[in-house]
């Protein structure tokens, strides 16, 4: 399978070629568009119709993510890569949250694929945990320091890519996209 990703994020991209071996992912080269939707579905949609304009005969991926947290509300949510300027976000989040009871959270990607032929398809990979009281390992990106998956002791950091590119959400929504291509 060859597709597109209609994003610049060396991460996101370097996650969904593991989580797909055997696919031949690259990214779109330019200036993706701002995300101005109201949700994950409508950014990554965004960023495939994007993409879609820059290449017709290939699958076309929009991605987007977020990590949303119970104790507030949701957020930082759509606004998770930005949401503290000028500083790290999974410090400021934790340092939000420092003197915070209520850990759960939820690590969320929404794919929106474009097909050659004119088909969309929509798929969901979400994973809870908690969030942990400070900064722990070295792997991966982002969140993945401050987040433990349930059933886990350990952050996302501190589990290692092996478990990250089966299980994270990334992963799931990727796993998801596969399974639904494969029913075409």
């Amino acid at each position: 399978m060859r597709a597109l990703l209609a994003s610049q994020n060396a991460h996101k991209l370097g996650e969904l070629r593991l989580a797909l071996p055997g696919w031949e992912i690259d990214p779109i080269v330019g200036e993706a568009p701002d995300e101005t939707g109201d949700t994950y579905e409508d950014n990554a949609r965004i960023k495939a119709l994007w993409g879609r304009a820059q290449a017709a005969d290939v699958l076309v991926i929009g991605e987007d993510s977020g990590i949303e947290c119970v104790a507030l509300d949701g957020a930082p949510g759509l606004h998770s890569a930005r949401w503290a300027p000028g500083l790290d976000q999974a410090d400021a989040l934790l340092a939000r949250l420092a003197d915070e009871g209520e850990r759960r959270t939820r690590m969320v990607t929404v794919i929106v694929a474009l097909t050659p032929e004119g088909r969309e398809i929509v798929v969901e990979g979400v994973l809870e945990g908690t969030l942990a009281r400070e900064r722990r390992g070295t792997g991966g990106f982002g969140y993945d320091p401050i987040f433990v998956p349930i059933g886990e002791t350990r952050t996302v950091a501190e589990i290692g890519d092996e478990w990250k590119n089966q299980n994270s959400h990334r992963a799931r929504a990727a796993h998801a996209l596969r399974d639904a291509l494969s029913l075409m």
